[in-house]
């Protein structure tokens, strides 16, 4: 995490302006998910270290609201925007509001949609082909290659949800006995998460293993909870 937070303050330093920022913009998806939350205090700590201000917002999963949030760090002069996205799509509109103010803009966390960032628009984030096929080959490794797989997708409007996704199916495809049994969403949510697992055990399912985009909807508790144990 020390390397995400310096990585991320140095893009907003250093992108395409000569001058070292001494205020940055930060717009988050949301303030109430434990990882979105680990980055935006890791962002704070990091500009406090190098005596930079740093405004945070919460856009509470709404693009208008978000959209709304980079204008006015446009119009108060900041030095430097960084912006975990809401949806993936509504990124080239940020990018191009956020390149005509010459203002160097990062975005971190959720992959942004843009068929290729303009200058000056940089992404901190993991690549997500990556992460979905290390994740499904480990997990396949550790079940013996075979059993039921249900996917907990993060969000459907998400692209590294979406590739996450498509990776597990492809390490799925390739192990002729494990199968997808069930494959919904719980917007990258513990309890939502938690509810779907209670879900599909209610009704039955034969579940060996599940595949979740991200750690809080894959926490323990939903397992041990849903299954009453």
């Amino acid at each position: 995490m020390k390397s995400l937070q310096t990585l991320l303050l140095v893009a907003a330093l250093g992108c395409s302006t000569p001058l070292l920022a001494e205020t940055i913009g930060v717009s988050m998806a949301y303030f109430d998910q434990n990882f979105l939350t680990i980055i935006r205090h890791s962002i704070d700590k990091e500009a406090k270290a190098r005596g930079i201000t740093v405004q945070f917002e919460d856009a509470r999963g709404d693009v208008g609201r978000q959209t709304d949030q980079v204008q006015n760090f446009i119009s108060a002069g900041v030095d430097a925007i960084i912006v975990d996205p809401v949806n993936s799509a509504s990124t080239p509109a940020i990018s191009k509001m956020v390149t005509r103010a010459a203002i160097p803009l990062v975005y971190v966390n959720r992959t942004p949609g843009d068929s290729q960032l303009p200058p000056g628009v940089v992404f901190v984030g993991s690549d997500e082909k990556e992460s979905g096929t290390l994740q499904m080959e480990e997990l396949a490794r550790l079940a013996n290659y075979q059993g039921n797989v249900a996917v907990m997708i993060g969000n459907l409007t998400d692209a590294g949800a979406l590739q996450r996704t498509r990776d597990v199916e492809r390490v799925v495809a390739k192990y002729p006995k494990m199968k997808i049994v069930q494959k919904q969403s719980a917007n990258y949510s513990r309890s939502e998460g938690m509810d779907l697992m209670m879900n599909w055990l209610t009704n039955g399912e034969s579940i060996d293993i599940v595949a979740a985009n991200n750690d809080e909807m894959a926490h323990w508790r939903h397992y041990g909870a849903a299954a009453g144990r």
